[in-house]
């Protein structure tokens, strides 16, 4: 039944008759058997060669996964239909109100769900681009394949739209209280499937992120290249943490399902300093580690331009949010012109040194392909795609600016589709800054990989000689 010899059952043979064998062949879902028939006794007398048969029933693979991919989109049109539903049935004075309270709670989940589906990606052109990115990060044998990183990206993919729906059927039925208690039970959960001790649920991966970002908090240690390159993915996800910081705070003031939150001074509204301070973090963190670097590490001067870098981030997030506690006039003629200002340099430098430093881009590279190149095989002539990403890049880091700034966040489908091309910004930046750092290791003779080494797969976790820049 799985590919080896059967033995028929010996209620279908007597002694001294030949065993029937069964074959199985088992290819993309086929079954193919080879049956071989023998003379049986009856009353010491051999009769005529009767077949016999071992049936074996294996669900195709693939009926299997069509058969999910309908559940999915059955599930999906149920989420859809009842939750258009529950929107239809709010006063229209209301339902505006209602789904930018429901989207405060559930966007930034859908984000790092999006995230994690894009990660996938990423490890599986890796792996096909044959970039040992296991070795590049330290990890062990034992880490997450892009297999299992969609599988835990699909199960997000289910939990979060189904609490958000069950939120909008519940509060449009009347149980406000059962209603509030959804994103609170949601949060909950993921904060115990994050911390839980016990090996189950990708024990060690879960441990490793959560190390990482503990020596992102703290840079006291050398900075790897996890670290940087996490907190670099951080950067883009600062919408995340603003909007999970107003969630956390109307959960706690029990202002979840109500409108008490609406006042914009209030404790949870929209001009609690706490936005701003939250919306810095990340890039706080990335500064911290670039000095971290150049005065335990390599004393490079790019480390501090890197550190400038993330530093211009600051002024746009902060003069943004004096909109709101300065006059009219005062933001008109000082303030509004020192934003623009910040934003154009934040972009600028942003974008060039996405492009000549973290991706090492340059004309001939581009043109000529005339430097090692991992992605060679599936972008053979094909500079297009190289015009593609300096150009997204640029349009999308400008309009990242839209996202750091406060007085710009009314419109919050506006802002949630900019928090999404950001994450997808990052998905790009990712395939160029891992196969540099590649390149970059791969160029080394102590690092270089001989034919004799373990294979991608079986890479094992090893200390890293490599100092990885910033």
């Amino acid at each position: 039944m799985f590919g080896g010899p059967v033995t028929a059952s010996p209620h279908l043979r007597r002694s001294g008759s030949r065993a029937v064998v069964s074959d199985l062949d088992v290819e993309s879902g086929n079954v193919v058997e080879n049956s071989y028939s023998h003379p049986l006794e009856l009353n010491g007398l051999k009769t005529a060669n009767i077949p016999l048969v071992t049936a074996a029933i294996l669900p195709s693979p693939t009926l299997l996964w069509r058969l999910k991919v309908l559940l999915f989109l059955l599930w999906g049109f149920i989420c859809c239909k009842t939750g258009w539903q529950s929107v239809m049935r709010m006063s229209v004075g209301l339902r505006d109100l209602f789904l930018y309270e429901a989207f405060l709670y559930y966007n930034p989940l859908l984000l790092v769900t999006t995230m994690v589906w894009l990660w996938g990606i990423n490890l599986w052109v890796f792996s096909r681009a044959n970039i040992n990115y296991a070795k590049i990060f330290d990890l062990d044998q034992n880490h997450l394949t892009h297999r299992e990183i969609w599988k835990c990206a699909t199960w997000m993919t289910i939990i979060v739209p189904s609490s958000m729906t069950a939120y909008l059927y519940l509060y449009s039925n009347g149980e406000v209280s059962l209603a509030a208690s959804q994103p609170v039970l949601l949060y909950f959960a993921v904060i115990m499937l994050f911390t839980f001790p016990f090996d189950i649920f990708y024990f060690s991966s879960r441990y490793y992120l959560l190390r990482t970002l503990w020596r992102i908090v703290l840079p006291l240690q050398t900075v790897t290249f996890s670290d940087f390159f996490l907190a670099d993915i951080l950067t883009s996800m600062a919408k995340v943490f603003s909007d999970l910081e107003r969630s956390v705070c109307r959960m706690v003031h029990r202002q979840v399902a109500t409108i008490a939150w609406f006042e914009a001074d209030s404790v949870c509204g929209s001009h609690s300093i706490a936005i701003p301070l939250v919306l810095v973090l990340p890039y706080l963190f990335r500064f911290f580690q670039c000095l971290q670097q150049y005065y335990k590490d390599s004393r490079e001067r790019a480390t501090l331009l890197n550190a400038f870098k993330y530093s211009t981030a600051v002024p746009v997030i902060f003069l943004s949010a004096l909109k709101y506690h300065v006059s009219h006039e005062s933001w008109t003629n000082f303030y509004h012109p020192l934003w623009l200002l910040a934003s154009v340099l934040n972009s600028l430098y942003s974008f060039y040194w996405d492009v000549a430093r973290d991706w090492d881009f340059s004309v001939p590279r581009i043109f000529k392909f005339n430097r090692s190149h991992l992605y060679v095989h599936l972008l053979q002539g094909r500079t297009w795609v190289y015009f593609w990403v300096i150009g997204s890049n640029l349009i999308l880091r400008c309009t990242w600016t839209y996202k750091l700034s406060a007085h710009l966040r009314n419109n919050y489908l506006t802002v949630f589709t900019i928090a999404a091309l950001e994450i997808f910004r990052r998905f790009q930046w990712i395939f160029f800054r891992i196969e540099n750092e590649w390149n970059k290791i791969n160029s080394r003779p102590t690092t270089q990989l001989s034919m004799n080494d373990p294979s991608y797969d079986e890479v094992k976790l090893l200390p890293s000689a490599v100092v990885h820049n910033v």
